[in-house]
């Protein structure tokens, strides 16, 4: 028996075959555009990446005729309106990068709003989540007014939006639907105070469900294949880790950087450290999995926004320093060019460069933002440490990952070994593995692992760093 996965990321759709051998493998890649229609705005457009997910279900189904049943991973936060009939969306599906709505939040915040946020879905008030995107789609899209008025309309993340064009089963999985801001963390279901708050009307959105189940089913080639798990993509790269017991974490370094940590059955509410209590997963007729979630937004897209400028050529530019350190120098770069994640939670802060010198090359500029990302990493695994034990090895993943300073520097700042899983696919693989209900099984070659063990003290620059982030706090108010 096979299983495949698709995952449908920021950037992708991949699919990935499992078998249950444990080999697994990539068949189809597909990119999709990145649409900008002003700042702060970030799009993609639903027939786009449906006609993606098709098509990698399809080549795939057709190359591998043991395919038994196929897992979903979603982007999380990304979000759209659509018919609830004709099931053509309605709005474009706005992205977990874009903050279009976040003046409209802080002005929720100013009320004293965000208390109830914290209490009932975990989360701070921030365009990050998909309540105030899918409230502006309802205010502002024509269409999504018009089918509200005639009871037609679906709210909700891609996920839904993908299984109902797929399957005609309008559900999302409880690990999507608590990255909403909608749903009630303690009840796993959508919260009317919540949807009051946000104004989404709490009938236009789709039945929450476990991880893993009964997704429907579609038909390639004359043969009905069943979907079978449906989750969060850094919740699939969590259980794809191997993280199965309270204190494994994971760090993805991939577009941003997204640290996971599972805590146990019961949510661990943090309103005071800027972390995320979030479902790790629910499997089927089974309680539900805990984690913490801290993110950074930018760690991958500084370093291309970097590349961008200029500042090295290729990613071997990267690799080596001949400097020790460039914060031992006292250049520190804060990777804030959308703001401040977890524990700040600062949309108005900015990236900066501090300690600049004419003597100042591009190479040490490189290194700092390097750093930047590692020391801002840190400060999320030092928010999560003050919540709950860690083991003494963290294991990561995404394209910063292959980057031998970078790991070495990380395992230095957190004095932790760091695992290095070079599998690109683990977000797929994990993905498959709910979708084979192989729950216990750990998939990791030792092959695919490269480890880093501190070397040097390099904590005590945190500091230093912090003074950087305080700087570059609140800067565009």
């Amino acid at each position: 028996m096979s299983v495949l996965a698709i995952d449908q990321g920021t950037t992708s759709t991949r699919a990935l075959i499992l078998e249950e051998s444990g080999k697994s493998k990539i068949t189809q890649v597909i990119e999709h555009k990145q649409i900008y229609p002003q700042t702060n705005w970030v799009e993609h457009d639903p027939e786009e990446l449906v006609t993606n997910i098709l098509t990698c279900i399809n080549k795939s189904v057709s190359n591998h005729p043991k395919i038994k049943s196929i897992g979903i991973d979603n982007q999380g936060e990304s979000c759209l309106a659509w018919h609830s009939e004709t099931k053509q969306a309605l709005s474009p599906v706005i992205v977990w990068q874009d903050s279009r709505t976040q003046d409209a939040l802080d002005l929720l915040k100013e009320k004293g709003l965000e208390e109830l946020t914290l209490k009932l879905a975990g989360l701070p008030l921030d365009a990050y989540f998909s309540a105030s995107k899918l409230a502006w789609a309802l205010e502002n899209i024509p269409e999504a007014k018009a089918a509200h008025k005639q009871g037609k309309l679906r709210l909700g993340t891609t996920d839904a939006f993908f299984l109902d064009r797929l399957t005609g089963e309008c559900i999302t999985d409880i690990t999507t639907a608590s990255r909403t801001s909608l749903m009630n963390l303690k009840t796993g279901q959508w919260d009317q105070q919540l949807c009051d708050l946000f104004n989404v009307p709490i009938e236009t959105l789709p039945k929450i469900v476990p991880s893993t189940g009964n997704f429907g089913s579609l038909t390639i080639n004359g043969k009905t294949i069943h979907i079978r798990a449906s989750i969060c993509d850094q919740q699939a790269s969590l259980f794809g880790h191997g993280c199965r017991k309270a204190g494994d974490l994971k760090i993805t370094f991939g577009t941003g950087a997204f640290a996971f940590a599972i805590t146990g059955n019961e949510p661990v509410l943090s309103p005071d450290d800027g972390l995320l209590p979030t479902p790790a997963w629910q499997l089927e007729n089974q309680s539900s999995l805990f984690a913490l979630d801290g993110g950074v937004y930018n760690a991958g897209a500084a370093i291309n926004w970097a590349k961008s400028l200029g500042l090295f050529k290729s990613f071997d530019d990267i690799n080596q320093f001949k400097k020790n350190s460039a914060i031992g120098n006292k250049l520190v770069f804060v990777p804030a060019l959308s703001g401040l994640a977890c524990p700040h939670w600062d949309r108005k802060a900015a990236g900066l460069w501090i300690g600049l010198s004419l003597d100042t090359s591009s190479q040490d500029m490189m290194q700092a933002v390097l750093e930047g990302i590692v020391f801002r990493a840190a400060e999320v695994i030092q928010a999560i440490q003050q919540k709950t034990v860690i083991g003494d090895q963290i294991s990561i993943d995404g394209g910063l990952s292959s980057n031998p300073y970078f790991c070495q520097f990380l395992a230095d700042v957190l004095n932790k070994d760091i695992s290095v899983q070079h599998f690109p696919e683990i977000t797929a693989r994990g993905t498959a593995q709910l979708a084979m209900g192989n729950y216990n099984a750990v998939i990791l070659n030792e092959s695919d692992i490269t480890r880093y063990k501190p070397k040097s003290d390099m904590s005590k620059f945190q500091e230093a760093f912090s003074q950087g982030v305080d700087c570059s706090k609140g800067w565009f108010n």
